[in-house]
């Protein structure tokens, strides 16, 4: 899979979870939370063997590794991220999971020429950093063949709830959604993908919408939240939403799991919501 990059790059929103060995150690636990709903969505988007896939904004390559599993080994699949330890840890991963039909690089592929076209573009929790989600979507279906698929999921923060309400989880997921506000990603992009898709020139979308919901106290959804919390501290603080004695970050998983089973409730992850199309022919 050859490529080369233009000089130019699209605006991006700071990713405010930062790229740390601990965020990326992070995306790899949500990504395995995450599996089983972003493969159901890629196969239902129509994601099949031997296609030639763009996963843009690839992380620690998650998304790149369920992709490559659907096109097998007559397809393959290209992970791209700004971040080159993203992409270094990627790279180590598809080695040790012997993944021959997945590749990573540094780049901004919306600022990229490829040798061909791809048949899908893919991303998970991607367009809501963009500063011009319209425009980047627009300019990535560039790279995809007439007929391609395009399918991305992205983030719904206001699912992310308890019932009955439980304190301190309804409090992280507030703190969430104005931390990512804050820093100027947009937390509810997952529900205004339709628009987002018929604005950048493609099909309406089809549309599905996936969360953990759970009562258990071994659930891996609280330590979901505190994790993306934490990596998001740094800019709660900057933005003066909370003070650190008062997130206690390091017991806040723990706090909100005995909270809940002490209520008997449950609570919900934050959303994600999957959109899908074909590029128009002509």
């Amino acid at each position: 899979m050859s490529l080369s990059q233009f000089t130019s790059s699209t605006p991006q929103v700071e990713y405010a979870l930062g790229h740390s060995s601990r965020e990326l150690d992070r995306l790899s636990f949500q990504g395995a939370v995450f599996a089983p709903f972003t493969r159901q969505l890629f196969a239902q988007a129509g994601i099949e063997p031997g296609m030639r896939v763009l996963d843009v904004g690839s992380g620690s390559g998650d998304v790149s590794f369920l992709a490559a599993e659907l096109v097998g080994e007559g397809g393959n699949v290209l992970g791209v991220d700004r971040s080159a330890d993203a992409v270094d840890r990627a790279r180590a991963r598809a080695i040790r999971r012997n993944h021959p039909n997945v590749e990573f690089v540094v780049g901004d592929p919306a600022a990229m020429q490829f040798d061909q076209p791809f048949d899908a573009i893919v991303g998970r929790f991607v367009l809501m950093y963009q500063d011009d989600p319209v425009e980047s979507l627009r300019r990535m279906t560039e790279r995809l063949r007439p007929g391609g698929l395009v399918v991305f999921q992205e983030l719904a923060s206001s699912a992310c709830r308890s019932c009955p309400a439980v304190s301190a989880y309804d409090e992280a997921a507030r703190w969430m959604g104005e931390a990512l506000r804050g820093s100027g990603a947009r937390p509810e992009l997952g529900m205004e993908m339709h628009s987002l898709f018929l604005d950048s020139g493609l099909p309406a979308p089809g549309m599905r919408m996936d969360a953990v919901v759970s009562g258990e106290a071994e659930s891996p959804v609280y330590d979901l939240l505190a994790e993306a919390v934490r990596s998001l501290v740094p800019t709660l603080l900057k933005l003066n939403i909370v003070s650190p004695a008062h997130v206690q970050i390091d017991s806040l998983a723990d706090r909100i799991r005995q909270e809940v089973v002490a209520r008997r409730a449950v609570v919900v992850s934050y959303g994600l919501v999957g959109a899908w199309a074909r590029k128009p022919n002509a």
